[in-house]
C-alpha cells in the first residue's frame, strides 16, 4: 500500500475515464484521515485572473481549472513565501495560499507572473479514506512535490512530464491513448 501525504503529485493512470482527471496531475496540499485536499496543477482554462480577482493588474495571468469541487473559490500556488505572508508550506519550493492582497502586490510590482504564481478556480477533494482506495484501485500513479513541474511553462505537458519523472519502466504510457480500444 502506498503512504499517501501532503505533497505528494498524484499522476492519472493513463486509461482514467473520469472526465474531471483524465490526464490530470494533482498536487496534494493536505491529507487528513477525515479527507484529502489537492489541486490539478495541468488544466488551463480560456479565463484569465484578473476576471475573478479585482486589483490584479497582470492581464495576461492565466486561471487554471483546480478540480471539480468548489468552483465558488479560488486558491493559489506560490513559491515566493518570503513576498507572501500566511502561505504553507506544502512541498519543494510549493506554497499554498497566504495574504491575498500581497500576492496582488507580488503581480501587480512584476515579480509574481505564471512561472513563480498561479491561481485555480475549484479543487480535488476526497472523503475519508476515498483517496486511499482509489490508490488501492491504482487509479493514481505518485512521485514527490517537483516546483518544476507545478510551474512548468508548457502545462499540457506537465502529466508527460510527471509520468517521465517515474522512470524509464513509465514512459510507455505516455503514448497510450485514452481508451485502449482506439490502440
Amino acid at each position: 500500500m502506498i503512504k499517501v501525504d501532503k505533497g505528494m503529485l498524484l499522476v492519472a493512470e493513463p486509461f482514467m475515464k473520469d472526465i474531471n482527471f483524465q490526464r490530470a496531475v494533482v498536487l496534494l496540499c493536505e491529507h487528513q484521515v477525515t479527507g484529502s485536499f489537492g489541486i490539478t496543477i495541468n488544466r488551463p482554462t480560456q479565463h484569465l485572473v484578473a476576471d475573478y480577482i479585482e486589483g490584479i493588474g497582470n492581464y495576461s495571468l492565466p486561471l487554471y481549472d483546480g478540480g471539480p469541487v468548489g468552483k465558488d473559490h479560488i486558491h493559489f500556488l506560490h513559491n515566493l513565501p518570503s513576498h507572501i505572508p500566511q502561505s504553507l508550506w506544502v512541498g519543494e519550493e510549493i506554497y499554498w495560499g497566504g495574504d491575498l492582497e500581497a500576492a496582488k502586490f507580488v503581480i501587480n510590482s512584476g515579480l509574481g507572473n505564471n512561472s513563480n504564481i498561479r491561481f485555480y478556480l475549484g479543487y480535488s477533494g476526497w472523503g475519508e479514506q476515498q483517496l486511499e482506495e482509489e490508490m488501492d484501485e491504482k487509479s493514481w500513479l505518485t512521485i514527490p512535490s517537483n516546483g518544476r513541474l507545478v510551474f512548468h511553462e508548457e502545462t499540457p505537458l506537465i502529466w508527460k512530464e510527471a509520468v517521465k519523472a517515474m522512470g524509464e519502466e513509465f514512459k510507455p504510457l505516455i503514448n497510450y491513448p485514452l481508451d485502449p480500444s482506439f490502440n
